[in-house]
């Protein structure tokens, strides 16, 4: 039996540039599931994406995924992309176990952990207090040079890191340090300061964008409290629950949150296209 990919519709083509088609996955011309494949919106046109792979139930444990799967690396390789990436919800064990199977590395994970009513409190001699404008300034022109090396790090080229750098920060921050929803603060210990938190806060819930303990106060305990920061912000912002992302090979910071009780709710896969 043959398993392919036929288009139900023709090849999109967004106003941001991105290219998009949806798919049958079909066995002899029988329906079994269905396949959408796009290009990155973050990334750029050589960056293809499974946004959606599903196969119908009586059809599953086939090998009709990893057909499918094949078949649309394929087609992203006509489309001209080098890299292909793919999400797995949680940790679901068919869908890492696809990704594992055909050569995608794990790039990065969505962790989130619902939260109480009562805020945790800080460690004695730790304090929190708002960002200055001067230290917005500074902490902004690091933190941008910094997500553009960390993409750099996964295969991403430099352009084209530097200009996600620039455009995530232009669409989070339209309004720098006044952003509506943005609580950026200074974590100080007993009077010095030992990290930063830039929380967003979001209708249904708070995200970390970034936690850093500053270099010369690391190993010290001051990122669990910085974590510990987050979460009574969130409370006290009425969010019922904390997300954040964590780039694979974080050991340090994937232990952490995982200590303080967050769970993968989403893990990113990326895989280059020879």
């Amino acid at each position: 039996m043959t398993t392919t990919l036929r288009p139900t519709e023709p090849l999109q083509r967004a106003a941001d540039g991105t290219r998009s088609r949806h798919y049958r996955v079909c066995v002899n011309s029988r329906p079994v599931g269905e396949l959408h494949l796009g290009t990155s919106r973050d990334l750029g046109d050589t960056v293809a994406v499974i946004h959606k792979l599903c196969v119908d139930g009586p059809d599953r444990r086939r090998g009709r995924g990893t057909v499918a799967a094949l078949a649309a690396e394929e087609v992203a390789r006509g489309w001209g992309c080098r890299v292909m990436e793919a999400a797995v919800a949680g940790e679901a064990e068919a869908g890492t176990g696809l990704a594992a199977a055909l050569g995608y590395a794990l790039r990065n994970r969505t962790m989130t952990k619902p939260l109480g009513d009562s805020p945790p409190g800080l460690p004695a001699g730790s304090r929190a207090r708002p960002m200055t404008p001067e230290e917005f300034t500074g902490w902004q022109a690091y933190e941008r040079e910094h997500y553009a090396r960390t993409w750099m790090e996964r295969g991403v080229p430099e352009a084209d890191a530097h200009a996600k750098a620039r455009r995530d920060h232009e669409l989070l921050l339209p309004q720098g340090l006044d952003t509506e929803g943005m609580l950026f603060s200074v974590l100080e210990h007993e009077g010095e300061r030992v990290g930063i938190l830039w929380l967003a806060l979001r209708e249904d819930g708070a995200f970390v964008f970034d936690v850093e303990a500053d270099a010369a106060h690391r190993g010290r305990g001051h990122g669990r409290t910085l974590m510990l920061l987050a979460e009574a912000q969130a409370i006290a912002a009425g969010r019922p629950l904390v997300g954040l992302n964590v780039f694979a090979g974080n050991t340090p910071a994937e232990r952490l949150y995982e200590s303080l009780g967050y769970r993968t709710t989403r893990a990113s896969y990326s895989k280059p296209l020879l």
